[in-house]
This record gives C-alpha cells, sequence and structure tokens, in this order.
C-alpha cells in the first residue's frame, strides 16, 4: 500500500490519464467534417460563375428568334419566316438585341433592336450558310471590354451592314463624322461603332455603350441636328 501514497506514482498517473484524454479528444475533433484547417469544400470544386441564359450561349440558324415586325413584337420565329414577315430577304434581316437582352430579328435596326457587333454578324452568317453548325454568339449578360485606344476604327451601320469611315479615329472625330447633321425621327435609331464601343444616335441625343445593351448620354444634339464637339 505504500506505493500508493508515493507523490510520484500519483503523478505520473495523472499524466498519463491527462495524455490519453488529450489523444481522445485529438482524434474527435480532427475526424469531425468540416473540422481543422483544410480548405473549405467550395475552393476544392472550384467557384463557377455563369451569366446570361444558356439558350443564349449558342445560335442555331433555325432556332426561332423574337421576331419584330414595324416595331411590334410578332412573336419567336425562325429567320426565314421572319425576314417574309418584314418583307426582305433572309440576309438583309437585322439581326441584335432587344431591349431585354435577348437575340432578336427586325427588318430594320432602330431604338428596339441594337445590331449585333462586327464580329458576331460574322459569327451568325456563318451559321446560315451552314444549317447543322452551331456558333458562338454573345451571350445576354455582363461583358467586359477593354479601354479603347486614343484613335479606333469608327464604323457605320447601314443597309449592308456594318461599313468603316477612312482611318481611325478619336471619339469625338468619330462622333462627328457619324451624326452630325443628320437627324432621326421618335422610334428610330442609326447605329455606328468606335473601337469596342457601340453609338446611337437617338431624337436629341447620341448615347454610347461599352457592352451593346446599356446606353447612356454621350452628348445632346441641337434642334439643328448639329452636334457640339465631344471631348
Amino acid at each position: 500500500m505504500d506505493i500508493l501514497k508515493d507523490r510520484r506514482v500519483i503523478l505520473a498517473g495523472g499524466a498519463a490519464l491527462a495524455l490519453a484524454a488529450g489523444l481522445i479528444v485529438a482524434v474527435l475533433v480532427t475526424s469531425h467534417p468540416g473540422a481543422g484547417g483544410g480548405a473549405p469544400p467550395a475552393s476544392q470544386g472550384g467557384l463557377v460563375v455563369q451569366t446570361g441564359r444558356d439558350d443564349d450561349i449558342k445560335l442555331d440558324a433555325r432556332r426561332p428568334l423574337r421576331c419584330f415586325v414595324g416595331g411590334q413584337f410578332a412573336g419567336e420565329l425562325p429567320l426565314g419566316e421572319c425576314a417574309k414577315r418584314n418583307g426582305v430577304a433572309t440576309g438583309a434581316l437585322d439581326v441584335g438585341l432587344d431591349p431585354s437582352g435577348a437575340l432578336a430579328a427586325s427588318g430594320q435596326a432602330g431604338a428596339g433592336i441594337t445590331p449585333l457587333a462586327p464580329e458576331a454578324v460574322t459569327s451568325l452568317n456563318a451559321a446560315q450558310s451552314s444549317p447543322d453548325a452551331q456558333s458562338q454568339v454573345p451571350a445576354a449578360g455582363p461583358e467586359v471590354v477593354a479601354p479603347p485606344a486614343a484613335a479606333s476604327g469608327c464604323l457605320r451601320y447601314g443597309p449592308q451592314g456594318w461599313g468603316r469611315l477612312a482611318g481611325p479615329a478619336n471619339l469625338g472625330e468619330c462622333v462627328q463624322a457619324l451624326f452630325d447633321g443628320r437627324c432621326v425621327r421618335p422610334g428610330a435609331a442609326a447605329y455606328g461603332r468606335w473601337g469596342e464601343r457601340t453609338l446611337r444616335l437617338t431624337p436629341g441625343r447620341v448615347e454610347i455603350s461599352s457592352d451593346n445593351r446599356t446606353f447612356r448620354t454621350l452628348v445632346e444634339q441641337a434642334p439643328d441636328c448639329a452636334l457640339p464637339a465631344v471631348g
């Protein structure tokens, strides 16, 4: 019984029990899901952000589009049927984005339909020439546009599509070349491009957009259709 009275034996036994208890707690903590300093589940699987509608990612030439006739929505129709309703050939039908950002077609670009950017028109024409192929088109969601150079390409949109004006120009020169002295009637619009920016002339003002969907006023237009210099 003297061994139980020895303080050294008692202290050694207590330390052993404390160590055993600590090991048990450590095993329980490390085996619990989500415990410890490991990476969170979201970082293991990666974070994926998708913008726009799934059906706007690719365009089949036979897929129905939102069709506008005389500025009025006529339903979702195949490209050929929409062109027929508008009394134009399929190749002459304007295809772009409506105010909601959805792909749409119309007999004439205007305030209700913004023409697709030139590179998107090329992709669409490729899809039309090969009906079984699908081509990438801009999604109806946010996009990142690089700042344009001080002098960038200036394009005008007309019945034959996009046409480049002579030589690079700064923003003010492009706006003057496109719209100075030109007025549009209410409900109509005229379009141009400066670098990666879309320019739009509506009654009383010129607007600019970096995503081809959301426009802001760039400069007000005088009643005589003249435009002040754009700095």
